[in-house]
């Protein structure tokens, strides 16, 4: 490894992001229709530079569903190797509040885990199965269509 500094501007910049996979006790998962592409995903978005990963992903979750959440445990993390986004995805349990959408989501839903891999994309669905498997935290790259295997 070398010891010479690196020039700032050849070094990769990143986003980090934040998701919540809110899990009911019934078994069901909060999922949010995105406003700016239809898509449906987990409720998150990129993290504050003052906030710890918990409190962006619970400040995520309330703003775009109406859902307070008591954070529990960090599932995985996941690398878009194109757009440079890095998301941390925790599980968490609802504490309170009522579903209702936002300026960055036009549905919000409790869906089952079959639910999720019918109406997600494989990228985002994964994030949900990933909590529920209890083995992670996983880490996993992605091209923002596919997940991207490592021998």
């Amino acid at each position: 490894m070398s010891n010479s500094v690196r020039d700032p501007q050849s070094t990769p910049l990143h986003s980090v992001s934040v998701a919540g996979v809110v899990v009911r006790e019934d078994g069901r998962l909060l999922a949010i229709r995105r406003a700016d592409n239809g898509t449906w995903e987990l409720p998150g978005g990129v993290l504050e530079l003052d906030e710890s990963p918990e409190a962006g992903v619970a400040r995520e979750v309330l703003e775009e569903t109406g859902i307070h959440v008591e954070v529990d445990e960090l599932t995985g993390v996941y690398k878009n190797t194109i757009r440079g986004i890095v998301a941390l995805v925790f599980r968490c349990k609802p504490s309170g509040g009522y579903e209702r959408t936002s300026d960055e989501s036009t549905a919000v839903a409790w869906l089952t885990p079959e639910e999720v891999q019918e109406c997600m994309a494989e990228v985002y669905a994964i994030r949900l199965l990933d909590a529920l498997d209890g083995a992670g935290p996983h880490v996993r790259s992605h091209d923002g269509r596919r997940l991207i295997t490592t021998p």
